[in-house]
């Protein structure tokens, strides 16, 4: 394409791969030219210990700049901005493909590796979704505190995740980030991979392995805001450029970081071209969205005065709302069997209908209430549960409103609100059997599921960005014996299709039991397309329940899980592993089913007659 038609599509807002045209391009073996967006600038120079200041031409538009300068990869090179108020501006390039952090803010002249050949199989709703969340700068970590490699990764991580029988594994943000301690959710370089680990080719070799192990791979991905370090984004050419110059636009004043300018077409195209750059080069399956909520609503986060309506006199940012419909748009276009999944955390409608539909265009998003009603309900003694059963049931009602995620994530492990395992009551057991009746319960309810790294081992402390997973836990039997138990329902789940056939309808879920809040005792049935069905039963309650009716289908089952197994590290209590109806109503059923639960323990039967 030409120099005119690229910057034409770019300022309409329909370059979606302006990767290839701004930033820094080989052009001969030893040439490299530089381009950069800065339209409210003076002057623009490359600074670099290969060039010294070199002064950058204006292209065509008026508002970018281009020089060819000899180089080599592995130079470093910054922009200086002269700004129309008499400013020297020291910035990196927002299209860089590496950095120099954490030595330095300069970017760093780098190849590229080939675009991944497409070959994605579709991700159908009727396929299992279970995620592995990793963050990979604390999965592990040497005994000196230093960082896993992206190749030591490679040869750790993979074989682990494969093991432990996930689908999927999900890596916090690892596009450039200087602050360990954002987690990676204040993004410096959208085109660069964190250089803590290694480069653009070690992080696709990690991608590679992965998918030679039958694993997809998503990346979180943060195009809500962007941090105020001097030399990034940051008012870039002196003024508001890639962030919203309206006073009340402008910050995320709760996050200390600025808003992008959603609508202007240019940041547009940097956003999308990102999103298209990671799929394209990498050929991960899939993006989560972070904060999908704070660029649908004017006062997320705010209070009343602080935001302006819009046109129509309501809280909705048309502009963020039409940037996420033309996110998807375009990666649906050029990626069809991507999945793109929303952080979201409000009841806004359509977030998982097509856009062609009237929806935002994602395909799943994260069902945040059944997140915080769930665990709220498990963090409650037993005792006192009863007064709170609608916490665990109510998620029903609206389980088919939109295609969700379950997820147990990696912000529910931290700020004092304790592991999974330490959320439970009760003593050292029964800590270890309220996780394992918590996870039982999630893998039998309707949605895809995600959990976050460390659960699996029963890890008793938090989450600590600059510390590891404590796998040495293993060496104890409860912790043993609980990855054990994640990983024999891990592929349980994957090998029975009625727990993920029919995520979205009734037609795959039927309460049997939903009421017994006394008992703090759920039933229900799960069933796949072809009339198979499983029976999920879990009793929250401190006590053993013995003969507990269940109105069931007529016919025998067997016990086919037990998170009670001494294997898993529980009592052991159910002996019995075949059950027959009896001719008695219970509930809107005609027959029962009388079964032994053992306290804090769910239980899955399938009928065999």
């Amino acid at each position: 394409m030409t120099e005119l038609f690229r910057l034409k599509n770019f300022h309409n807002g329909n370059e979606f791969k302006a990767y290839e045209f701004f930033g820094c391009h080989k052009i001969s073996d030893s040439e490299y030219i530089f381009r950069v967006w800065a339209p409210h600038a003076r002057k623009v120079c490359v600074v670099g210990d290969f060039c010294g200041e070199a002064e950058m031409s204006e292209l065509s538009d008026g508002e970018s700049f281009e020089v060819i300068l000899a180089a080599k990869a592995g130079n470093r090179y910054r922009y200086k901005i002269f700004t129309e108020d008499g400013r020297e501006l020291y910035k990196a390039d927002p299209y860089a493909f590496a950095s120099d952090i954490p030595r330095s803010f300069d970017s760093v002249i780098s190849s590229l590796p080939e675009p991944v050949n497409i070959t994605v199989a579709e991700c159908s709703e009727e396929q299992p979704v279970n995620i592995y969340e990793v963050n990979l700068l604390s999965w592990k970590r040497h005994k000196d505190n230093s960082f896993y490699s992206f190749e030591e990764l490679s040869k750790t991580l993979v074989p682990y995740v494969k093991r432990m029988g996930y689908t999927h594994v999900e890596f916090m943000p690892i596009t450039e980030f200087p602050y360990d301690g954002s987690w990676g959710y204040q993004v410096t370089g959208y085109f660069s991979i964190v250089s803590r680990l290694g480069g653009l080719f070690q992080f696709r070799n990690l991608v590679d392995k992965f998918h030679e192990n039958g694993i997809k791979v998503i990346l979180d991905w943060v195009p809500a805001h962007f941090p105020k370090d001097g030399w990034g984004l940051y008012e870039f050419d002196g003024q508001p450029l890639y962030e919203c110059p309206l006073w009340d636009r402008m910050e995320h004043l709760g996050w200390g970081t600025r808003k992008f300018d959603f609508g202007r077409a240019e940041v547009d195209c940097f956003l999308i071209s990102s999103a298209v750059f990671l799929l394209g080069i990498f050929g991960l399956d899939g993006l989560r969205v972070d904060a999908v909520a704070s660029m649908l609503y004017l006062d997320y986060d705010k209070p009343c005065g602080d935001w302006t309506p819009n046109r129509y006199g309501d809280n909705r940012n048309l502009e963020g709302i039409e940037f996420i419909k033309k996110l998807n748009s375009a990666v649906k276009k050029l990626f069809p069997d991507v999945i793109m999944i929303a952080e979201e955390s409000t009841a806004f409608n359509g977030v998982t209908k097509r856009v062609e539909e009237g929806g935002l265009g994602f395909n799943y998003k994260w069902n945040m209430g059944w997140m915080s009603d769930v665990l709220f309900y498990c963090r409650q003694d037993p005792y006192f549960r009863n007064h709170h059963h609608n916490k665990i049931t109510f998620s029903l009602v609206y389980a088919f409103s939109e295609k969700y995620i379950l997820p147990l994530s990696h912000d529910e492990v931290v700020h004092v609100k304790g592991s999974i395992v330490n959320k439970m009551p009760g003593d050292y057991a029964d800590k270890f059997a309220g996780e394992r009746a918590l996870l039982g319960f999630m893998y039998a309810h309707p949605g895809k599921k995600l959990n976050f790294m460390g659960y699996e081992i029963a890890q008793f402390a938090e989450w600590n960005y600059n510390g590891a997973i404590e796998f040495f836990l293993k060496k104890f039997e409860k912790h043993c014996k609980m990855s054990r138990f994640v990983k024999e329902l891990n592929i349980f789940y994957r090998n029975n299709k009625p727990l993920y056939d029919i995520e979205n309808s009734w037609d795959g879920f039927e309460w049997l039991v939903v009421d017994d809040k006394f008992n703090n005792l759920l039933a229900f049935n799960r069933y796949a397309k072809d009339g198979e069905s499983i029976t999920a039963i879990i009793n929250f309650s401190g006590v053993d329940l013995y003969s507990y009716p269940v109105g069931i289908p007529q016919g025998e089952y067997r016990v086919v899980f037990n998170t009670d197994r001494k294997v898993f590290g529980g009592d052991g209590k159910m002996g019995k592993r075949f059950f027959k109806t009896v001719k008695q109503s219970s509930g809107s059923k005609e027959h029962t089913l009388y079964v032994d639960v053992p306290k804090l323990a769910c239980v899955y039967l399938k009928k065999i007659k």
